[in-house]
């Protein structure tokens, strides 16, 4: 099991870290070099190497990384599944028959998969990344029924310039969609009779000994599972452990290992250089003419839990740089120049 400490990060000498090498991310983000960063925790080998927060916080802060939740979402979906409340290939709207009758109904949307969600390739014209999308999460904040607002979207187009499903990897074409993953929350509590906060409560946090933990709602009362929980640092690094090891924690399975098997591995091509599993993103980092495998999860400012199999690590990178032009390739950086090279070293 992953032990975590509080203790002042002189202890990474025990660890057999180089204590200087780790220094340089303390120095550096004090000098202001990656601006609002407030944490970075590192794991390696299943013990705590370096903890560190760089706001007033500290070690008790719940800290808000937004879209980080998606993948806590999908590990939420991995156990409906393994229960059999939920199937992958479960079609989504039949559970909301009073959202009935739709905008511009399609069959096409009517076979709209738990998995479309997951993967963020469903037909629907919903995309965050484009301000003029019908579906940009920005509009769906304006209204009261978030689920009414996901399933009356259209169907999206494809013009001669964008690949259709069919012709994109993994047969799925990707559009960036925070209203689909938050319709899960709501498909969550009618699979499993419970609402968000108590099964996530049951059966991922209370095994791995997470027990601060603040939800945001929506204004129909069901939890935000698009973004926003809250977690302290240290509890984001153990759920990074968890897929790590498997879906293993403290001797039991807690996620199933073919669950997570599945979450990483490509589904889509999220944008050049990143695949995306099930709301995991997936990416190969180069250093020092290396390649670095890693799956992690991403939210607004950077914020990053990055997985690293071949390192047997996790690292975790909180920031506020919500309003920061280039926040994710800042915390990147931050991975890349300075944890990086300490967790090669042999």
């Amino acid at each position: 099991m992953l032990r975590y400490l509080s203790l002042p990060f002189l202890l990474l000498i025990h660890c057999g870290v180089h204590a200087q090498a780790l220094d340089a991310v303390t120095a550096a983000i004090d000098a202001g070099q990656f601006k609002q960063i407030t944490s970075v925790v590192v794991s390696q080998h299943g013990k705590l190497i370096y903890e560190h927060y760089f706001d007033k916080e500290g070690a008790q802060g719940l800290r808000n990384t937004r879209s980080v939740t998606k993948t806590v979402t999908g590990m939420l979906v991995g156990v409906a599944v393994e229960r059999k409340l939920l199937r992958v290939e479960s079609k989504v709207l039949p559970y909301f028959p009073e959202l009935q009758p739709l905008a511009f109904p399609d069959p096409r949307k009517d076979n709209i998969t738990v998995e479309d969600f997951l993967t963020m390739s469903s037909l629907l014209e919903c995309d965050d990344d484009n301000q003029h999308s019908r579906g940009n999460e920005e509009r769906m904040y304006l209204i009261e029924d978030w689920s009414r607002f996901t399933a009356d979207l259209p169907i999206r187009g494809f013009p001669d310039w964008q690949p259709r499903p069919e012709k994109s990897p993994y047969g799925r074409a990707f559009s960036y969609c925070t209203a689909g993953v938050t319709l899960l929350g709501p498909l969550l509590e009618r699979a499993s009779g419970q609402s968000v906060p108590d099964f996530a409560a049951a059966n991922l946090f209370k095994p791995l000994g997470i027990d601060q933990v603040k939800w945001q709602f929506q204004p129909k009362g069901s939890a935000m599972t698009g973004g926003g929980l809250q977690l302290r640092s240290v509890d984001l690094a153990k759920l990074g452990q968890l897929y790590l090891n498997g879906g293993r924690w403290d001797g039991k399975q807690v996620i199933a290992s073919e669950w997570v098997r599945r979450s990483i591995a490509p589904h889509a091509n999220a944008r050049d250089g990143y695949d995306y599993g099930y709301l995991w993103w997936l990416q190969t980092f180069k250093l020092d003419g290396r390649t670095v495998p890693a799956f992690g999860m991403s939210g607004s400012g950077g914020n990053k839990v990055f997985v690293l199999p071949e390192q047997d690590a996790v690292v975790v990178i909180t920031t506020t740089n919500f309003h920061v032009g280039g926040a994710h390739p800042l915390s990147e950086k931050l991975l890349t120049s300075l944890i990086l090279p300490t967790l090669l070293r042999p």
